[in-house]
């Protein structure tokens, strides 16, 4: 095995072009705490580099930028009984979230193939953030009884209407057009072209900026079938409570509401209460960083005081049998403000 094959992010510069590439592909280019720690160094190091005009993130391998954080490493530590490394992962992570989002220089990401969970946040927040036809993107961390991070809440709860809280809830992927709309990216290239846009990034003078030279290989997806979609959406996902979203679907006729409903009943009841309420609270931020925060408090609590992470890492990871035991079992177990507990921790180590 070579140097670069060994390494689990390559850096590297290109003229005026800065690049971070992802390199575990098998692992469709998970994050663990090192990748993580490797991605601020070179983003730091290249803060005053005058060398240095763009940055661009990308993945190794054509099935994703980025499949997530490394859970079943979570699970892990968890079991071990070392919460401070719990704490350890999600403030490095957290603190490249807000680097990235607070980059002085244009930062460029291929969001191509799939980008979920710790994807987003590097994805999410960067200045030009580019998807594909294979792009598929999705905040799903209600599927292992947790909640969504890494600045997903910020995302999510500047989506139109409430199509942050479906999303959000229901994990569901979005592709290339779908989070276009959401918010959740500004371009549409074909993988074909990426290439070709890395190239011009690196070396070509004009047009100025990133933005303006990503416009030369833009192009215009299908349309997203999402706003068709927002009236029955809007009308279910507004409801003030967990318990009146899933009544107000039951009582739907919309054609997906079914589905949806079938999804949020497999799910754990306590993660989707608080995604609810994170999303929700999000929205009434002004920055990144007070969402971070919130984000910070809920998984804290998540992983200190609460059995359905670990019990939903080993459903769908471990042991892989598909049957998580949640606890509370249904929504209808669920206390009058179940998001409480998890909204007011406080971690022992903060944040920033």
């Amino acid at each position: 095995m070579t140097d670069v094959e060994a390494a689990t992010v390559l850096v590297r510069t290109e003229n005026s072009l800065g690049r971070i590439t992802l390199n575990r592909p098998r692992a469709i280019n998970a994050l663990d705490l090192s990748m993580i720690e490797q991605v601020i160094a070179a983003l730091t190091a290249w803060v005053d580099d005058s060398d240095i005009q763009t940055v661009l993130i990308d993945g190794e391998g054509d099935r994703g930028l980025c499949a997530g954080g490394d859970v079943r490493a979570l699970y892990d530590e968890i079991t071990a009984g070392r919460p401070e490394q719990i704490s350890d992962f999600f403030r490095a992570e957290y603190a490249m979230n807000a680097l990235i989002a607070e980059y002085p220089k244009p930062i460029v990401v291929f969001a191509d193939g799939i980008t979920m969970g710790g994807g987003i946040g590097l994805a999410g927040h960067a200045a030009v953030r580019i998807v594909t036809e294979r792009s598929r993107l999705a905040m799903p961390e209600t599927r292992i009884g947790f909640t969504p991070d890494v600045g997903g809440t910020w995302l999510l709860g500047r989506a139109p209407g409430r199509l942050g809280e479906y999303f959000g809830l229901t994990g569901q992927s979005m592709n290339g057009a779908d989070a276009i709309y959401l918010g959740f990216a500004d371009h549409f290239v074909p993988s074909e072209n990426l290439d070709a846009l890395r190239e011009a990034l690196a070396y070509r003078a004009d047009p100025a900026t990133p933005n303006e030279m990503t416009l030369l290989f833009d192009e215009t997806p299908d349309p997203s079938t999402l706003p068709e979609a927002r009236a029955w959406i809007d009308d279910v996902f507004s409801a003030a409570s967990l318990g009146e979203i899933v009544q107000r679907l039951e009582e739907s006729d919309a054609p997906d509401a079914a589905a949806t409903l079938a999804t949020l009943r497999e799910l754990a009841p306590t993660g989707l209460a608080v995604t609810l309420d994170a999303v929700r609270e999000a929205r009434e931020m002004t920055g990144i960083r007070p969402a971070l925060e919130g984000e910070y408090r809920r998984v804290m609590w998540f992983g200190n005081h609460h059995p359905d992470l670990v019990e939903g890492i080993r459903a769908q990871l471990v042991d892989k049998d598909r049957q998580p035991k949640w606890q509370p079992a249904t929504i209808a177990e669920l206390s009058a403000d179940p998001g409480a507990d998890a909204r007011a921790y406080v971690p022992e180590v903060p944040l920033f």
